[in-house]
Order: C-alpha cells, then sequence, then structure tokens
C-alpha cells in the first residue's frame, strides 16, 4: 500500500533524551497516524520542517510527566475534551497566546487559558433505521420517552463519548433532570450497554433496534470501508438524525492540540499549531477524519455532507466538561450499565 510506505518512510519512534535537528516537531499523538499523515505531509512541503510521531493508544500524559523536562514532545494531537482537560491537567501542556490560531479557532473550542485549541468536531447523533423510524427530527430528551421502550441500543455508559453527551445534560439541564433521563434512557434500552458506535449501526441493520447513540464520523468510516463491505450495508440501513436541531443544537466533541510543556522546538511546534489552524490544513484533516472544520467558512467533505446539516450546541466544552465526573457518577447511580430493569 502506498500510504504504508509513506509512513515507513517518515514515521519516527521518539524516546526521551533523543537529539532532534532544529529543522523538525515531534508530535505525541492519540490520533491514528494514517489520519494525521497528510496533514503533516502538506506541512513540510510548505515549511521544510521535519516531523516526528510517536503514536500511543493510552498513557500519553503519564508518558509526558514521567519524561520530565527531558521530554522530546512538542504538540500533542489527541481526541476529545476529557483528553484535553487531561493533558491541561495533568501539567504537560504550556499556554499559546498566538493572534493568527485565536483569528482561526473560535473562543467556545478553546481553553480559556489557551493551553489547548480545538481542530475539528464531530457530533454525538442519532442512528435510525430507515424502515422503522418514520421521523426526521429528534431530542435527546426524547430518548427517554417509553414510546422508545426496548427500541435504543447503546455503547458502555462510562465511554467517554457518553459521558461527554451526558454531562452536556447536566449544563443545559441539571443533575435531578439528567438523573432522571438517564433513568428513563436506560429503561428504553433494547439490552446492556455494550460493544462500540459502529456495533449498534449492526444492530439497527440486524432488527435489534431502531435508534442509536454514536458519532458522525463513523458513519463516514462505515460508508467508505472497502475492507469491510458488510459497513457499508449497516449505513443504507441507517438515516443520522442531528438531536436538538430545532432548539440548542446538537452536542459536539473535539479532536485538539496544545503546545508540550517542554517543547524543545517550540518555534516550529507553533509553525505546525498555525498551520492546523488554517483554512487549508483544516479541510485535509476533516476530509481524512470525517469530521467537521472548527474555522467558520472551512467545508467538510462531501462525505460528511451527506449525513445532513449540522447545527452544534453552541455551550462552550470547557462548561461541559467540568460536570464529566457528576456524569460518570449518576451513570452508576443508576445502574445504566446493568441495562434495563424488566
Amino acid at each position: 500500500m502506498k500510504l504504508a510506505g509513506v509512513l515507513a518512510g517518515l514515521m519516527t519512534t521518539l524516546s526521551a533524551g533523543a537529539a532532534f535537528a532544529d529543522g523538525e516537531v515531534n508530535i505525541y499523538s492519540y490520533r491514528q497516524p494514517e489520519l494525521i499523515q497528510p496533514l503533516l505531509d502538506a506541512f513540510t512541503k510548505e515549511t521544510g520542517i521535519a516531523t516526528n510521531v510517536l503514536f500511543l493508544d493510552k498513557g500519553l500524559v503519564e508518558r509526558i510527566q514521567a519524561e520530565g523536562e527531558n521530554s522530546p514532545a512538542d504538540v500533542i494531537l489527541t481526541v476529545d475534551i476529557a483528553r484535553l482537560t487531561e493533558a491541561k491537567e495533568g501539567g504537560v501542556t504550556q499556554s499559546v497566546v498566538d493572534e493568527t490560531i485565536n483569528k482561526d479557532i473560535p473562543a467556545k473550542y478553546r481553553d480559556a487559558d489557551n493551553q489547548w485549541f480545538g481542530l475539528t468536531t464531530r457530533g454525538r447523533v442519532v442512528y435510525a433505521s430507515k424502515d422503522r423510524v418514520a421521523q426526521n427530527e429528534i431530542t435527546y430528551e426524547e430518548l427517554a420517552d417509553p414510546k422508545w421502550k426496548g427500541k435504543i441500543c447503546i455503547r458502555d455508559g462510562q465511554h467517554s463519548y457518553n459521558i461527554g453527551l451526558f454531562a452536556s445534560m447536566i449544563a443545559h439541564h441539571g443533575a435531578d433532570y439528567t438523573e432522571k433521563w438517564l433513568t428513563g434512557l436506560k429503561n428504553n434500552l433494547a439490552r446492556k450497554p455494550n460493544g462500540s458506535d459502529r456495533s449498534q449501526a449492526k444492530s439497527i441493520a440486524a432488527g435489534e433496534c431502531d435508534i442509536a447513540l454514536g458519532n458522525t464520523y463513523y458513519v463516514g468510516v462505515m460508508m467508505t470501508n472497502d475492507k469491510e463491505p458488510e459497513q457499508k450495508e449497516w449505513v443504507k440501513a441507517m438515516k443520522v438524525l442531528f438531536p436538538n436541531a430545532g432548539d440548542r443544537g446538537t452536542h459536539v466533541n473535539i479532536s485538539g492540540m496544545a503546545l508540550a510543556k517542554y517543547a524543545p522546538n517550540k518555534d516550529n511546534a507553533i509553525k505546525l499549531m498555525e498551520f492546523l489552524s488554517s483554512k487549508p490544513a483544516q479541510e485535509i484533516y476533516a476530509e481524512q477524519v470525517f469530521e467537521y472544520p472548527v474555522l467558520p467558512g472551512a467545508e467538510p467533505s462531501a462525505v460528511v455532507k451527506s449525513f445532513g446539516t449540522i447545527k452544534p450546541d453552541q455551550m462552550p466544552l470547557t462548561d461541559v466538561a467540568k460536570y464529566r465526573k457528576q456524569a460518570s457518577e449518576l451513570v452508576d447511580k443508576v445502574g445504566f450499565n446493568d441495562g434495563p430493569s424488566q
């Protein structure tokens, strides 16, 4: 595969204390290498600055903490407000006050202390059966309506994607309402929460449930999955509903970036961050990951546009993130992962 050859030639495994040339920038990433490589290739072509990537599927913050002042990390790329907050609270980021970045990235997708910046968003939407769900509008609140009893599928309630949504419900309605809502949602489940967002789509296609919660980008992944073409059939059986399109808007989460605390190549790191906030980079990134650019005026890909129009919730993600712990506690309190009580 051509991309694999490119990655083999360009990717470098990093280690603490390693020496790097002035013309490089070192990236610690929670995002899969193949998703960010086109971006990095474009950055190197434009600036001449080489990129080195260390991909981790967990433990990124702990890695940088252990490396301390000798850490080669310059830029952190990650997904989810929880991981961005974790990096800040873990003391592995530093503030960046940059006119270009602040101009491109709306304030609601930036940390108030300039410790992290959003790059793309994904909606937490409803996957609905084309055959069994007539309506084309829905709200999150409605998911607790008994009319959906036995018809909803969902992954683990403690998964960060769901905790983000539940935290947004607390932010909008308060903890008491959200506890009752979670109980109603739990009682409408077709089974115990399990699987991934994609497996919820599979369950809809199989007739095991009528609606499910899932991220928008998985729809794009399934639509274009030539290696597992059965996933294309799952998508054909469902439609995407954007909850609360008629009022506050759909809950979104972000992928984002941060400047590492001890960045040895700080100037190059900031050049990369400025590049990532630009329109060309935003559109490359959004197309690669089937997400929405945060830069106003930057366009999502044709695949993403095919899902329909998203109206994002305007509440700043920092206001949502502060309720994540409480949301997690409520999931346990109502026994959400035990599934329906009947």
